[in-house]
């Protein structure tokens, strides 16, 4: 277990030798940043910090790290005061390294018997008051078969929200069907969410199971209601009052146990005015309305959002852990995200995989390469690309194409990989693939 001792007071005499200890608040988070501690313990008073500074500071740079405070005859208000905002202990005598390692295993165990219960807190990372006001509300309709409208704009992070109620829930054992409003043709919807029976139009050569048939007992996400066609509204409205159906082309009547949510980044009020949705569809799926918060209301939760996906990448690339430099995390945090968190992520993975081996990501992994995004490609009457006469580096070249067409691509669709490879005329598994493999490429590009 590795533990890093803060004395900027000197109160340590004889530090144990398995402690590393540090005697400024800099070298200890540098400590931090270059690999994560088990344990800080941090001897009070700061020279030029509050501790609760310190605490905030553990949780952007190793979320992992359990942070210990000691004063000397401390007082019980301060211990309290930081125990409530994170601190896993507070002693009020030098402790020895048997009571640091007793303090922060006992807390360890704590996690672990709670870990069944919180696993889906992971899946919302962030620290900001809004986030938390998301989690506590997810705490309080977990339980309860409440209809749920999941409000937010475009990469927010709805479903993200709607796996973590179900996974709160008492029904997480059971399954969680997503269905996406706006993906399925308007012809097929009906029979998508209902089924149908052998026959019941054409093409329809076997019976089969819709989607809230395939809830049954656990949960369905209902993505972008609002763009549920109006003639199919009232059949979706009475599954959610009476929670029965019938397939189409069939008189049986179908009963199903499900927890409903729904999502939109529309104003479905404005649509109920307009005549496009119903209104007492409307009041039916709005029973609790939760808002997500759209990124630039939480951009405290920025570094901690990039280094998540950093390693989330990493992991799935099987390559070593990435550190982002202090530059690049401060220009990610003066971005505006007009994409969200989705485009924040797609721009972590672009710039992971580009970035080939080196294991600091940089500005320049996050921005174009120089000259290519104002300097358009030359052409010529009969040819594309003007040759020089001393020729070029074919490769290069074309790689800096390539990757400035596929930056400009998710740029403007707001880093949605989907409607960057649309415009592109790609396949999304294509558009990805091109990326990893420009990624050696690219340093090349750049010396063209």
């Amino acid at each position: 277990m590795r533990v890093i001792w803060l004395d900027e007071t000197n109160v340590l005499e004889n530090p144990a030798e398995s402690w590393e200890t540090e005697t400024s608040l800099g070298d200890a988070f540098a400590a931090l940043r270059a690999a994560p501690a088990d344990v800080l313990v941090v001897s009070l008073p700061l020279h030029a910090c509050a501790p609760a500074k310190v605490l905030e500071w553990s949780r952007l740079y190793s979320p992992v790290t359990k942070v210990l405070f000691f004063r000397e005859h401390g007082s019980t208000e301060e211990a309290l005061g930081l125990v409530k905002q994170g601190a896993t202990h507070y002693f009020d005598h030098v402790p020895t390294l048997d009571e640091v390692l007793e303090k922060a295993t006992v807390n360890a165990i704590s996690s672990a018997a709670v870990k069944g219960t919180s696993d889906w807190r992971k899946r919302l990372v962030g620290q900001s008051e809004s986030i938390r006001r998301v989690i506590e509300t997810i705490e309080l309709i977990a339980e309860r078969r409440s209809t749920v409208l999941i409000l937010g704009e475009t990469g927010t992070g709805k479903e993200v929200v709607a796996r973590a109620i179900h996974h709160a829930s008492n029904r997480s054992d059971m399954p969680l069907i997503t269905v996406n409003c706006s993906a399925i043709p308007e012809n097929l919807i009906e029979a998508e969410l209902f089924g149908h029976v052998k026959g019941a139009f054409t093409g329809a050569t076997a019976a089969r199971t819709g989607r809230f048939e395939q809830a049954h007992r656990g949960t369905i996400f209902l993505d972008e209601i609002g763009d549920l066609p109006l003639d199919l509204q009232s059949k979706l409205l009475r599954a959610l009052q009476e929670r029965e159906f019938q397939r189409v082309g069939s008189s049986d009547t179908i009963r199903v146990d499900v927890r409903v949510l729904a999502a939109t980044n529309v104003n479905l009020m404005e649509r109920v005015r307009n005549g496009r949705f119903r209104e007492d569809l409307y009041y039916r799926l709005n029973v609790v309305p939760l808002r997500v918060p759209p990124l630039r209301e939480r951009t405290v939760d920025i570094p901690l959002l990039a280094r998540h996906f950093v390693d989330y990448v990493c992991e799935q690339e099987q390559i070593p852990v990435k550190q982002v430099s202090e530059e690049a995390m401060a220009e990610l945090v003066r971005r505006p995200w007009p994409g969200n968190v989705r485009q924040l992520e797609n721009t972590i993975e672009m710039a992971v995989v580009l970035s080939a081996k080196r294991p600091f990501l940089t500005q320049q992994d996050f921005t174009a390469p120089p000259d290519t995004a104002t300097q358009p490609v030359v052409c010529t009457s009969d040819s594309l690309v003007a040759l020089p006469e001393d020729g070029l580096d074919f490769e290069a070249v074309m790689g800096r194409i390539e990757l400035n067409l596929l930056q400009q691509a998710l740029e403007r669709a707001n880093g949605n990989k989907k409607a960057a490879a649309d415009m592109l005329r790609l396949k999304r598994t294509t558009l990805a693939a091109k990326l990893k493999s420009l990624g050696e490429l690219r340093n090349r590009a750049m010396s063209v």
